[in-house]
């Protein structure tokens, strides 16, 4: 392959300077992507082995992509290439080596489902009421804690100070170990912290890593950085674009580029510019506005692509005529010029903005997919079989025993659970040990009970903390050898599909749904369809000829780490795109929408009130958002909006002042649009698309 008829002069630096540390700055549109994959196929060209390089990334959609590239470029299998996401990666290290930080190598990762159930647990224990406990606000408290971007020293913050939700957080980290299993958050700081204690470990690594390249390094947190830092010897390839970076609320930390080129002091920089993306007129915008910003390197996107149509802002009256007018545009320019609804998409700021676009679309017939929605893993019958299949894997996973314990019912009520839980903290152990004991009928013994004195009647009390109808013991014995058959079944030979089905025929779930939904059979149906296509989406994975291992453990990871975006590709395709703007990362489209260009939505009111670089996020955010659009950009700004039982007047946001105002044409409809007067204003824009 001639490597400089493929790429621009730039693009052929960054791929051929594979020695020493190199900082890729990659504009939107500037081939990124492509120059990593080629620069791989150039390091396996000159002989460098697979097991040597690792590319790390941030979604599996893009380490999938990136790793098929590299197979076209190279026309080789790379079983031993690593290419995965941070997170998967460190799932890969603690598999090795976890067990010298006390967890066993078959731990289970907690979503955040699985995470927001143990907290709830442990509060309860901890006699927080349900009023006293958001779940949600205490979740995203432990995850700054343990990522280091807050401390409880610090009293900025509510809550962190507060000795009651520290001693909750410790309890909370002592039962994951407890059940063999750590959070998302674990995926990146135990690796740290497993390097740090066993310099051996990190070793290990470092000698067999000696190419190391990193994509979307703007949005890589503290702990990511340091990890990175941690494994590199001196070949090491960092690509970003400190523009780019939209992720300050969950730990991306755009200042990790000026760290890079501190700890690297012989760091080369490459300037990717050109963009392949979009109209010179949509660039020469998104320049103008980021422009603005003071904290960034100076870059200028260019484009050979001519300069395309002016970007078009309408003014509607409301969100409801902000609707309307995005839904008959796409009906038009679906007319008009030819276009699929997947050349459309429509980016808010927030999720709370798609109400009335949803309704516009409905009422026009016009299919789209929200990105944000419920994932197909977080409904509540593909939760029930995965919970099975993690208690399998691990018995001592007692987020997911509890979820199954007495689904599909079998007779095992609260008050034997919370007896189990009392024998399973008296004895220091996990539920499904206490369900043994009390199969064993040991439950009662002196071990747990020694200092009970029957003739005290507190310990009489506590004593029938313990005591489990015979009944109980029975059905806990029946659950006991279901798991452990399905157990022995699950992780013998292969075609695991196969036998997931029969688990869920043995369980009687078919049962279970209709008895749940008995005044509606069609809901039944729908909920054991997706449990049909999950069983069916296990068949296509294990018979992937690029998966060599398809056990249960490895799905189960899998199942954690995979992004809504990597299941729903074929659902999206002949649809409208609708998602909020953080949402649309790594995407573009032929025609882009951005709806609520107002002050207060972008920049967000608690932006404008909290700090000037806040500021600056928010105007990252709205150049990545015209960066998304190939050929044609419409921007809406309401003004007015519901907002709570009231109706406010808007203002337009700041950023559209920031677009040179050569570029845009302003449209503003009449201040009260009758029925006629909107459909002259419909009739104008069809026209105009005609044209």
């Amino acid at each position: 392959m001639d490597l400089k008829q493929e790429l621009n002069q730039e693009q052929y630096k960054a791929v051929t300077t594979t020695e020493g540390a190199l900082l890729i700055i990659a504009g939107a549109g500037s081939g990124k992507t492509r120059v990593i994959t080629f620069r791989i196929a150039h390091m396996l060209d000159k002989g460098i082995p697979q097991s040597q390089i690792l590319a790390l990334t941030f979604t599996n959609k893009a380490a999938k992509e990136m790793e098929e590239r590299v197979k076209q470029h190279t026309g080789r299998k790379l079983q031993n290439l690593t290419v995965s996401t941070f997170h998967a990666f460190g799932v890969r290290i603690l598999r090795q080596d976890i067990e010298k930080l006390g967890w066993r190598s078959n731990f289970s990762i907690y979503d955040e489902t699985d995470r927001n159930q143990l907290i709830k647990e442990t509060g309860r224990e901890l006699g927080f009421t349900s009023d006293a406990l958001d779940v949600y606000a205490v979740g995203n408290l432990f995850s700054n804690i343990k990522t280091g971007r807050w401390s409880w020293d610090n009293p900025d913050k509510a809550k962190r100070g507060n000795s009651q939700y520290r001693k909750l957080y410790e309890e909370y980290q002592a039962g994951l170990k407890l059940y063999n299993a750590v959070d998302f958050d674990d995926l990146i700081t135990l690796p740290i912290k497993l390097f740090q204690e066993h310099p051996n470990v990190l070793e290990k690594y470092r000698e067999r890593y000696r190419y190391i390249m990193v994509d979307e390094f703007q949005d890589t947190s503290i702990q990511q950085y340091q990890l990175m830092h941690m494994l590199a010897n001196k070949n090491v390839a960092v690509v970003g674009d400190d523009d780019q970076s939209i992720y300050s609320w969950r730990g991306a930390n755009y200042e990790n580029i000026r760290m890079f080129e501190r700890d690297f002091p012989q760091v080369i920089e490459i300037r990717l510019e050109q963009n392949y993306r979009s109209t010179e007129t949509i660039l020469a915008a998104a320049n103008g506005v980021i422009s603005h910003n003071t904290n960034r390197k100076d870059k200028s996107l260019w484009s050979g692509n001519g300069s395309g149509k002016p970007i078009e802002i309408f003014m509607p009256e409301n969100e409801n005529a902000e609707a309307d007018f995005i839904s008959e545009c796409i009906q038009s320019m679906r007319l008009t010029e030819k276009r699929s609804y997947d050349d459309f998409g429509v980016l808010m700021r927030a999720n709370t903005q798609s109400r009335a676009i949803e309704e516009a679309f409905l009422e026009s017939n016009i299919p789209y997919t929200m990105s944000g929605g419920t994932s197909f893993f977080q409904r509540k019958e593909i939760k029930d079989i995965i919970s099975y299949l993690r208690v399998c894997a691990n018995h001592d996973d007692d987020i997911n025993l509890l979820r199954i314990l007495n689904t599909p019912r079998r007779g095992i009520g609260r008050t034997t659970i919370e007896k189990l839980n009392h024998i399973a903290k008296e004895k220091s152990c996990s539920l499904w040990e206490g369900i043994q004991t009390v199969i064993n009928d040991t439950a009662l013994s002196s071990e747990v009970l020694q200092d009970f004195s029957l003739e005290n009647e507190t310990s009489s009390k506590a004593k029938e903390n313990y005591e489990i109808s015979s009944k109980a013991k029975e059905d806990l014995a029946d659950f006991s050898n279901l798991i452990k058959e399905q157990r022995s079944a699950l992780l013998s030979g292969r075609g695991l599909s196969k036998k997931i089905r029969t688990m869920i025929e043995e369980i009687n779930y078919w049962d279970y749904l209709i008895g749940e939904h008995q005044k509606n059979e069609k809901a039944a149906r729908f909920k054991f369809m997706n449990i049909e296509f999950l069983i069916q989406s296990i068949e296509t994975w294990e018979n992937s000829p690029d998966n060599l291992d398809p056990t249960l453990f490895n799905y189960l990871n899998r199942v954690t780490l995979l992004s809504r975006d990597d299941m729903d590709d074929n659902e999206q395709k002949g649809k409208v795109n609708l998602m909020t703007i953080h949402a649309s990362k790594g995407l573009e489209f032929p025609v882009v929408f951005i709806a609520g260009a107002e002050e207060g939505i972008i920049p967000h009111a608690r932006s404008i009130e909290e700090s000037e670089e806040n500021v600056e996020e928010e105007r990252r955010l709205f150049y990545f958002a015209i960066t998304r659009a190939q050929d044609k950009l419409f921007i809406s700004s309401c003004q007015k909006r519901r907002k709570m039982q009231s109706t406010i007047e808007c203002e337009p946001s700041r950023f559209l002042d920031e677009i040179p105002t050569g570029l845009v044409e302003y449209h503003k409809p009449a201040e009260t649009l009758d029925q006629q007067s909107t459909q002259n204003f419909f009739d104008a824009l069809k026209k105009k698309f005609s044209t």
